[in-house]
């Protein structure tokens, strides 16, 4: 089974980013990659929140030891942005939480960005580029999709010439007074995109409903299918057997730790990527994976390795028990890994504690996750695969990362 793993700009019009944010005409200084093009580049679109957030498109040659990144050389935008794209391809592709267009920027030889055409999904319904990076889905150098749960979409649109193909209506996703979230892990293999989704309601309970998106990418025929035994299954793996585990992500797991009543049990189901079903004979209460300590996620780690983020609420501050979101975007989930034939986890010794909200990345044949500074004011990335070592930190949070050559 073959499975898809997971600048100040300078206002010269010859070398322009056409973005008309900065007033001055200062030279334009390089970014951090000393290695002068012959080696990997990687690009971490930080956001700065505030009155008026902004963006940063950070590149640097550092991945896998500490530093800490300026952004004194970043592209700077307005907003809130996702940075995504086919890696090692020397273009990243930028949506705007204020807007329905996405822009590519293309590697230079000097080691800058230059912009390189937009498309615009207005005509589709959509007005907002969001979420997460795993919202994109690179098929193709001609093929992507965009989930957009606004609109409960996937727009389909070729990421070489920037032109919109279609949009695939997602039916049965949409309820009253919900919101829709879709998974930022999504799991793939060939020729099939299978997204879980979440509900929540405006006040942030929980919905008791489990939700896949499957779409064949031959034909761009999505399947809904929906499972009223728990909520909030927002990340998956595949098994050993084949067979794609679904279990709650930290959200809705710190849901249920402050709001038994109101709130589902976090759980693991099992859904089948070929018949498109779940199986109705498999639910496990994901609190068993680890004793009965507050579990959320189900990740997929390097060497064929899962990963489950468990709370230990003697290192969770005393005040991220006053909502879901702040326990879950806290310090004191551990890491441990699965044994998915008795579905069991294991503390792993040496892993700092970090915050619930985990997004991973791939740079090479390594596997990183981010953690969130307390007060959103900066991302560390670690490398999985070596006890969760920290490398690189960036201000503000950076919710994608690209590797571009």
């Amino acid at each position: 089974m073959n499975r898809t793993p997971l600048f100040r700009s300078s206002c010269l019009a010859a070398t322009a980013l056409s973005l008309s944010l900065l007033a001055g005409c200062d030279p334009e200084p390089p970014p951090n990659n000393p290695n002068n093009g012959t080696g990997p580049l990687y690009a971490i679109t930080t956001q700065i929140l505030g009155q008026e957030p902004t963006s940063y498109i950070v590149l640097t040659d550092k991945v896998d030891q500490t530093a800490t990144l300026s952004l004194d050389n970043a592209l700077s935008l307005p907003g809130r942005a996702l940075g995504v794209g086919i890696a090692k391809t020397g273009s990243i592709y930028v949506g705007l939480d204020d807007g329905s267009t996405i822009t590519r920027y293309t590697l230079t030889d000097n080691g800058t960005l230059q912009q390189n055409g937009q498309v615009d999904f207005l005509n589709q319904g959509v007005s907002s580029i969001g979420e997460y990076q795993g919202n994109f889905q690179f098929i193709s150098p001609t093929k992507a999709y965009y989930f957009d749960g606004t609109s409960s979409q996937a727009i389909v649109w070729n990421p070489t010439d920037m032109s919109v193909i279609k949009a695939i209506k997602l039916e049965g996703l949409t309820f009253e007074g919900e919101s829709l979230v879709f998974s930022p892990s999504p799991s793939r293999r060939e020729n099939q995109v299978i997204m879980p989704v979440g509900w929540r309601t405006r006040t942030g309970t929980v919905i008791k409903r489990a939700g896949v998106v499957a779409i064949d990418t031959r034909t761009d025929t999505a399947t809904v299918v929906k499972d009223e035994r728990c909520g909030y299954v927002h990340s998956s793996v595949f098994g050993a057997d084949g067979q794609v585990y679904l279990a709650t992500e930290a959200y809705g797991s710190a849901a249920h730790r402050l709001g038994p009543d109101t709130n589902p049990e976090p759980c693991l189901l099992k859904f089948n990527p070929d018949t498109l079903q779940f199986d109705t004979s498999f639910y496990k209460p994901l609190n068993s994976l680890a004793g009965g300590a507050v579990t959320g996620a189900l990740l997929p780690g390097p060497q064929g390795t899962t990963y489950v983020r468990v709370l230990n609420e003697s290192l969770a501050p005393e005040s991220s028990l006053s909502s879901a979101r702040l326990l879950a975007s806290g310090a004191g989930w551990e890491w441990w890994t699965v044994d998915t034939t008795t579905w069991t986890a294991t503390r792993q010794d040496g892993f700092p504690a970090t915050t619930g909200s985990t997004f991973l990345y791939e740079a090479d044949n390594q596997i990183l996750y981010s953690e969130f500074a307390s007060g959103s004011t900066a991302t560390t990335l670690h490398l999985l695969g070596d006890k969760g070592k920290p490398t690189v930190t960036t201000q503000g949070l950076a919710f994608s990362f690209l590797q571009l050559r």
